[in-house]
């Protein structure tokens, strides 16, 4: 079977807005949803970070931000369920609570994928030369090179289509757990039953007594939040997706789990394994000397092809987040229509695919200038680690105001569509403004300066008459949360009628 979707007739003037649908299964959106996560990118490119802001509390600023963040994973299930839409959170807040506020939505996650995949760029070259040429991974200029043919790759897979996308990931994603979940085991078995250098384990790293006050908490729930980020990625590709009203969201909830028992297991393994000083040394590539004090020799290696994978795959994942969300505005004409189009042969969104691509690589090669590998990573980090609570801050409220009228209707509606995805949305709100004072001028800049420059873009195409801003709230009907919605039909896109873009 050919790996290249195509249409076996002449695309019809309708299809220009549609994207090729029911292609994912209920396991696909799993494995796309673990696969955004990134856990052994995740896990080698923030570990010292996560421990250096919280110490031997990372596992426990994982496992409460996780809490959260499941709740948040709740809320995409049931908002995902009253209005199927590539565009997501960008969508739903916009029903939900305000155009505008859906907007920065949808903006916010643009802005974090595209500074992401800059960010994500840069490991992914670092890697590769840590397998082939190890004295050189920390050359700015050719780990820039590296990880832009590698960028290219999965610009060119997305573009082709989401079935070979998620073969590609299906392939990439099962190598890679496989190897973390080998290392785990031998890992743990290491440190609970031979000498190591880090320090024991005790019950009290899963609670609140090592952070350094309210600010080292704040610190490290902002790390922790990247850690988890990209698993909504299913919730992108809903309108791809099987029986997409249930499929993305349970996507996106077994996708938490599974890399929440990943990050706790390996963050626990590396605190007990390494000692401080080594994790404090570490250049990106923690798992790799996990995996030489493991197993010595071939460990190593192993774990820098995990880490090799897994971040070529998130830079996949966000490419299809980004372009997905972009698609959705052009097709609301709240950003130029010609993001709007998909290809008539692959139907995806091409236009703006190669638009972020172009860009990405702009801003890729310009981050060559500005300083080392790890101090660019650990900016992009924490000014993402912002958008992304914002968004996610908006989607928990968002899931509460559109169910309203039915969330104490039972039991199950209260916790999870009211109690836990309240819990999260404050937690995301929370952390957002807290650690703006904390985090310095240029991460503040780059975190905030990019997120609301959407105003200028949402400005233009208000005043232009874009359909989006002509609010049409969700509006449920029955009790258990899954109900279709009673909704007037949305404009046309090809009607004449609505201002152009």
């Amino acid at each position: 079977m050919s790996t290249v979707e195509t249409t076996t007739t002449s695309p019809r003037p309708e299809d220009e807005h549609h994207l090729h649908g029911n292609v994912l299964s209920a396991v696909d959106a799993v494995v796309m949803a673990v696969a955004g996560s990134a856990p052994a990118y995740s896990i080698a490119a923030t570990t010292a970070v996560l421990v250096g802001a919280a110490g031997l509390a990372s596992p426990a600023a994982l496992l409460w931000c996780g809490i959260p963040m499941l709740g948040i994973a709740w809320a995409f299930s049931y908002l995902g369920r009253a209005d199927v839409n590539a565009g997501a959170s960008y969508s739903w807040v916009g029903r939900a609570l305000h155009p505008a506020l859906g907007y920065l939505s949808g903006w916010a996650l643009v802005v974090s994928a595209t500074i992401f995949m800059v960010a994500g760029s840069l490991p992914a070259g670092q890697v590769t030369l840590a397998l082939v040429a190890p004295s050189a991974q920390n050359t700015t200029w050719l780990v820039t090179v590296i990880g832009s043919m590698w960028f290219l790759v999965m610009v060119a897979c997305v573009l082709i289509g989401v079935r070979l996308t998620t073969r590609a990931q299906w392939l990439m994603s099962s190598i890679e757990v496989v190897i973390l979940l080998l290392f785990a085991v031998l890992a743990m078995v290491r440190a609970l039953t031979t000498t190591h250098a880090g320090a024991t384990f005790s019950w009290d790293w899963l609670w609140f007594s090592h952070f350094d006050g309210l600010s080292g908490f704040v610190g490290a729930a902002l790390v922790a939040a990247f850690y988890y980020w990209g698993w909504d990625v299913s919730a992108n590709l809903n309108e791809e997706t099987k029986d997409s009203k249930k499929a993305s969201g349970l996507g996106g909830i077994v996708g938490v789990l599974i890399v929440f028992a990943l990050f706790e297991v390996f963050t626990i393994a590396i605190n007990m394994v390494l000692s401080a000083k080594t994790i404090g040394a570490d250049n990106g590539n923690i798992l790799a000397t996990l995996g030489q004090a493991v197993w010595p020799g071939t460990g190593g290696k192993l774990l820098i092809l995990a880490v090799m994978l897994s971040t070529i795959a998130t830079l996949e994942t966000t490419l299809i987040q980004v372009t997905r969300s972009l698609f959705a505005m052009g097709r609301d004409r709240t950003l130029p229509r010609a993001f709007g189009q998909v290809h008539p042969r692959f139907r995806t969104p091409a236009f703006a695919t190669l638009v972020v691509a172009g860009v990405s690589l702009v801003l890729f090669i310009g981050s060559n200038f500005l300083g080392s590998v790890a101090t660019i990573l650990s900016d992009a980090i924490s000014s993402i680690g912002l958008q992304i609570a914002f968004y996610y801050a908006l989607a928990g409220i968002a899931v509460v105001v559109a169910y309203r009228r039915v969330v104490l209707s039972s039991v199950r509606n209260f916790v999870f569509i009211g109690l836990w995805p309240g819990i999260g949305a404050a937690f995301m709100g929370w952390i957002f403004v807290e650690s703006i004072p904390s985090l310095g001028l240029t991460v503040d800049l780059i975190g905030l300066g990019t997120l609301f420059a959407g105003v200028i873009p949402m400005a233009i195409y208000w005043r232009a008459g874009s359909p989006y801003f002509s609010r049409r709230p969700i509006d449920l009907t029955e009790d258990d949360g899954s109900a279709e919605v009673q909704l007037p039909p949305p404009p046309d896109p090809l009607d004449s009628s609505v201002a152009p873009a």
